[in-house]
C-alpha cells in the first residue's frame, strides 16, 4: 500500500471509528490543525476525534499524489458536504518523522461546480 493509499484508508476507517491504521502511520508526537475548526492545533488523540466527527459532514474522494519525497507527501482530493451541494478541492501537505506522519496542513479551495460531473465516479461511490 502506498503512503497516499494508507492515508486515505486511515481516514475512511477513522470515519467508522477504527483508528488502528492511524496508530500505525501517524507519529505519536503528531500535532495537526483541527479538521473541523481551522487554526486550532490538536494532539494526536484530539485530532482523531475531529476526524471521526467529520464523518457526519463530508464525503471525500481518494487522494491524488501531487508530490512525494522521503519526508513529504502532497496529495489532493475533493470533498462534498453531505447536506448540501458544496464542493471543495483540498490539498494536504504531509510531513514525516521516522517514517510516520508528524504534521499535515490543508489548503481548501471552494469550488463552484461539482467535480464528479463528466467523470466516471459519483459521490455515492465514496459514502
Amino acid at each position: 500500500m502506498t503512503r497516499a493509499e494508507a492515508f486515505d484508508k486511515a481516514w475512511r476507517l477513522g470515519f467508522k471509528g477504527d483508528f488502528s491504521l492511524f496508530d500505525e502511520i501517524y507519529h505519536p508526537d503528531f500535532k495537526g490543525i483541527n479538521p473541523v475548526v481551522d487554526d486550532v492545533e490538536l494532539n494526536f488523540d484530539a485530532f482523531k476525534e475531529g476526524v471521526h466527527t467529520l464523518k457526519d459532514f463530508i464525503i471525500f474522494t481518494p487522494s491524488e499524489i501531487l508530490a512525494e519525497e522521503d519526508k513529504l507527501l502532497k496529495v489532493r482530493r475533493y470533498n462534498k458536504l453531505k447536506e448540501a451541494d458544496v464542493f471543495s478541492l483540498v490539498t494536504v501537505s504531509i510531513t514525516y518523522k521516522d517514517g510516520k506522519i508528524i504534521n499535515q496542513q490543508y489548503l481548501v479551495e471552494e469550488l463552484d461546480y461539482d467535480p464528479s460531473e463528466g467523470h466516471d465516479w459519483s459521490w455515492e461511490d465514496y459514502e
